[in-house]
């Protein structure tokens, strides 16, 4: 089977929107492919090791691919894109001098091609990330997060991903109840429960990413303390999944709200939407974690927050990249 391969050649600060993009478009996967120089600032406070860089991308700099079924029109797909990565800028986001190309490809090439360069990681203290195809042995006090992400975000290598991990281990003290929104590959609902949570319920609104978290839950084991839902927050803010805002075909969610913990590493636009329902969602006392945040929204989330009544208990960086950790008063 032949694929149509559009490549967007953008800035990494517009991945996550570019990429939402093509899912949107119906693209049957996405891949990204970020600078590998050596000339931008590595964390070696675990001991990871980089070898030479794997390609010839400028730093700050990314290559996006998105895939269609072969019978789509290439033309009608790129005048659908073009104003939706020109529209970033209005938000902040510069796409830079960003290109765009397609051809025709087989399956076979992009299907698992990108897989020979994810490799076990090691992301925090504690949590290390290990591709199911990947041989690995674990040291005494490792966790493993067993994954295979499909065609959904999350691999642990993107700065937001191993930020919120890193600040999910620093939070998590063992016993919580927790919301994840925007699960993705379910990497961030299967790290709190490999680090002491007791049940998570992962939400998201893309199927695609519903079946890959599902998947993942199940190759760790964890299908008794997390369930996959296809729905955002407001859909559950009553303690039970509301479907299509029906009242008798919801059911009771496995987490009992209000929660202890809330985890959110999605864009900082998508945040700014939903502040006052996490606040809703969460115990006096409890801790919502909103990462996938760059540089320049830190203002606009920062505030955003504190208007929904949260208080601000710290903030990590990781690049030009945020995490918040907000509390709901006692």
């Amino acid at each position: 089977m032949k694929w149509h391969e559009i490549t967007i050649s953008t800035t990494e600060q517009a991945i996550e929107m570019i990429s939402n993009f093509l899912h949107e478009m119906d693209a049957g996967g996405v891949s990204i492919e970020e600078s590998g120089t050596l000339n931008k600032q590595r964390d070696t406070s675990l001991g990871q090791w980089y070898d030479t860089p794997l390609n010839d991308i400028p730093e700050g700099q990314a290559v996006i691919k998105g895939y269609f079924v072969e019978g789509i029109d290439g033309d009608e797909l790129e005048k659908t894109l073009k104003p939706r990565i020109e529209q970033l800028r209005e938000f902040g986001i510069d796409p830079g001098a960003y290109e765009i190309s397609s051809k025709l490809v087989d399956e076979e090439d992009w299907a698992n091609a990108w897989k020979q360069y994810f490799k076990p990681i090691r992301v925090s203290d504690t949590l290390t990330i290990k591709p199911t195809w990947e041989p690995y042995e674990a040291g005494p006090d490792e966790r493993i997060i067993e994954l295979d992400p499909g065609m959904a975000f999350g691999t642990g290598t993107h700065p937001t991903t191993s930020l919120c991990l890193k600040t999910l281990e620093s939070v998590i003290q063992g016993g919580e109840e927790v919301i994840d929104v925007g699960t993705g590959s379910g990497i961030l609902a299967i790290g709190a429960i490999k680090l002491g949570a007791k049940r998570v319920l992962a939400l998201d609104l893309d199927p695609v990413a519903v079946a890959s978290a599902a998947e993942n839950v199940q190759l760790n084991g964890l299908s008794d303390t997390i369930e996959v839902i296809e729905s955002d927050l407001m859909g559950v803010l009553g303690g039970k999944v509301v479907f299509e805002a029906n009242e008798s075909e919801a059911r009771q969610t496995s987490v009992s709200l209000p929660v202890d913990l809330i985890v959110a590493n999605i864009l900082a636009d998508i945040i700014l939407l939903f502040t006052d329902d996490v606040y809703a969602a969460l115990k006096p006392g409890g801790t919502y974690i909103a990462s996938g945040i760059y540089k320049n929204k830190e203002t606009d989330v920062e505030e955003g927050l504190i208007r929904s009544g949260f208080e601000i208990e710290h903030k990590h960086r990781d690049e030009d990249w945020i995490a918040f950790v907000v509390r709901k008063p006692r």
